[in-house]
């Protein structure tokens, strides 16, 4: 009987012992914030490429204006993004595909269009489950050659 009654007395002192608060809810909430830090890092990764590859496309259809012919307008891209798309954070130079050609709607204006493998982006080693971008980063961009 004597040592059930001592038991108890250390229980209520433990559970009125407050002094390591602070480290259980660490603890608790840590892995949890680590996940948000690291997601918005591996996602402004991402968006980081994508606008890298929009602004290419944009600066190699601005390049291709100089060009008096198709034939041109397209050797004008390819050393453009050759010469230029290393010089990006968050783009790999191998893995870009790209057209450039005449718009088929509009013969007066010229569309370059970029896809880029994001496979290799750490976006990919998140959780798998969750509602993750498309592996390839599609973007275009289409300026109007001849002047006004």
């Amino acid at each position: 009987m004597l040592k059930n009654r001592k038991f108890r007395v250390s229980w209520s002192c433990f559970r009125a012992d407050v002094t390591a608060t602070s480290a259980v809810e660490f603890a608790m909430l840590a892995p949890v914030f680590i996940l948000l830090l690291l997601g918005m890092v591996a996602y402004g990764i991402y968006f980081g490429a994508s606008s890298s590859i929009q602004q290419l496309a944009a600066d190699a259809a601005r390049t291709a204006l100089a060009g008096m012919n198709q034939t041109e307008r397209q050797t004008l891209v390819a050393s453009f993004l050759s010469n230029n798309a290393n010089g990006y954070l968050f783009v790999d130079p191998t893995k870009l595909t790209y057209q450039a050609n005449d718009s088929a709607a509009d013969g007066s204006q010229f569309v370059v269009s970029i896809q880029y493998d994001a496979r290799n982006l750490p976006i990919w080693n998140l959780i798998p489950s969750a509602g993750l971008p498309a592996t390839t980063i599609s973007r275009q961009s289409t300026i109007r050659v001849g002047g006004i």
